[in-house]
Order: structure tokens, then sequence, then C-alpha cells
């Protein structure tokens, strides 16, 4: 037993991970190679070093999203919200007999990047391979407008959509920041008397702004995409309010009075991995219907989005969502 900042806890030697056989090639050569860059440690009150850090990221982000989104080709459009823009994200594979059907995306980002067109290209996937038309909220972000700004605008939408279709055709969507917003809506939705949607989906749930988790210790650096956790970043999202308010974390809530049918996709690399198990479980004791998929070596995100996990992963989610929605 060592103790590191007055924690209990186990003593690690220094050690090579290797990298699993268990995995598609491709899958091995992006968890050899990583990303190899830690984010860079920004206080949350220096704002004007968050702007500069944003701009950097949404430059090489969004022409990568664009890429990723090439595959699942859609029309997109535009509508105005109150502070906000939703996209609506029609794949050339829309069927007849899904025009009464939409998904809501939330885009993930760690609550401070994925905007703009980038929330629009990051929807494609899902709407392709469904079939179902998709809308994806433009919604706002730290440091310039930190909780509940963000929150606002995603449950802006979702009631938006419940007025143009059945809630039990709706499916909302998100991974990681995006994951955490999707509950939050769902659960201040329900608080606001809105109705249940008919399916939601949790990719790398970041549900828990606490970082209570046991991953968020195991898997640090192992997890190649995140590297470690962003406390800070947190901080900058959560502006002063208790980080495990239900709304900031979503895995304390009540999620029996108004949680939908739940898949829920993490990877034993993932950072990530423990708010995901913990939002299973309690999605279970308060007796939802909840899936959970964990897959081999995956970290945050997926494995580079080419490899056949990342395939699979996607066509647990479109299937269930088709499921779900009839």
């Amino acid at each position: 037993m060592a103790k590191d900042n007055d924690k209990p806890g186990l003593a690690l030697p220094e050690r090579l991970i290797p990298t699993p056989t268990t995995v598609s090639p491709e899958a091995q050569a992006f968890l050899s190679r990583g990303l190899g860059v830690m984010p860079p440690e920004i206080p949350h009150t220096d704002k004007d070093a968050y702007r500069a850090y944003v701009e950097q990221v949404e430059g090489f982000m969004r022409p990568i999203a664009q890429q990723r989104a090439e595959p699942f080709p859609a029309a997109i459009a535009e509508h105005s919200l109150t502070n906000s823009t939703l996209y609506e994200v029609t794949p050339e594979s829309l069927k007849p007999d899904n025009d009464d059907k939409a998904i809501l995306h939330i885009h993930g980002g760690a609550f401070i990047v994925g905007g703009g067109m980038t929330a629009a290209y990051t929807a494609q996937t899902y709407a392709s391979l469904t079939g179902i038309r998709a809308w994806s909220v433009d919604y706002r972000m730290p440091p310039d407008h930190p909780y509940p700004n963000g929150l606002d605008d995603c449950v802006e939408a979702y009631a938006w959509l419940v007025k143009r279709f059945d809630p039990a055709k709706i499916a909302l969507e998100g991974s990681s920041a995006g994951a955490n917003l999707v509950a939050a809506t769902i659960l201040r939705a329900s608080d606001e008397g809105l109705p249940v949607p008919g399916a939601c989906s949790l990719h790398t749930a970041g549900v828990d702004m606490t970082h209570s988790g046991d991953t968020f210790a195991t898997n640090e650096v192992i997890d190649v995409v995140l590297r470690k956790g962003q406390p800070e970043t947190m901080l900058l999202y959560a502006d002063g309010h208790d980080m495990a308010h239900p709304y900031l974390s979503p895995v304390f809530g009540d999620l029996g009075k108004g949680f939908p049918p739940t898949i829920l996709v993490s990877g034993t690399r993932d950072m990530l991995l423990s708010p995901t198990v913990m939002m299973h479980r309690a999605l279970r004791r308060a007796g939802i219907e909840a899936e959970l998929h964990v897959f081999e070596a995956m970290p945050h995100g997926g494995l580079s989005g080419a490899s056949p996990e990342d395939q699979e992963l996607q066509a647990e989610i479109a299937n269930f969502i088709s499921g779900k929605l009839g």
C-alpha cells in the first residue's frame, strides 16, 4: 500500500503496455502510434488562453470531421433557435418510412470544441446508417458561455423536435461531452414536463464530472486519445456550480423517472469507461432498459474511425436506434 497526494492506492512500476494482437491491424497501428500529445495545462480562469486553444483545435478538428463524414453523404440545412443553430442533416439513405422519426445529435469536444459545421458533420454517421434524419445543435460553449448555456440550448432543441415529432420516435445520441449533455437534457426535460424520448445512445459517456471513477486513474496515458483527465476544462464549463449536480454529472441523477431505453458504449482503454459503466449500473438499478458494449483495447472515442471495430460500434448504435424507434 502506498500513498500519493495523501490518497491510498497501489504504486506501480514503470512498464510497457503492449499493443494487443486481439484487435484489427488498423486498430493495432492506431494504438501503437497514439497521439503523443498531452492536453495543455490551462487554468480555468485564463479565458484568453482557452479562446486561443479552441481556435487552434477547431482548425485541425473540422477537416478531420468533414473527411470522416464523406462516406455518409447528406444534405445540411440550418434552423435558428433562440441562441444557437440547429443543423438538419438529411442523409441520402433516408428511408421514406422514416419521415416520422428524428435523431437529436449532441456533439462532443470536452464542452469547448466541436461546434459550427463540425457539429453537422458528426451527425452524418448515424443519420446515414439508420436512414433517419438527424438534427445537431450547435450549442454555446465556454469560455464565453459556460454552464448552463449549452444545456439550455440542447433542451430547447429537444423541445423544438417534440413539437414536430412523436417523442417516442425521437432518439438522443452523443459521445463524450455530448453524451453528458444528452443525459442531462433528458433529465432536465423530464423535470420540465417534457415527454420521454424513444431511445438514447451514450458513447464514451462523460457523465461524471467529479472524475470519481476508477479508470480516470487506471487508464490515464493508456488512453491515447484523452491521455489524462481535464479538470480545469470541467471547472471552466461548470463555472462554479456543484460538479455533482445531476445536470453536470447525470450519473448521480434520478434516472428512473424519465429515461428511455439506452445503449452505452466504451472500451477497455477508455478513460471514461468507469463513468460509462457507472451510468449503465445506475440505469439498471432504476429499472431502465440499458445495454453496455465494451470494446477490446478501444480508447476514448474509438480506434481512428477506420477500423472494423469502429464500424461494428457504429452498427450497434445504429441498429439500437432503428430498433427502438420502430
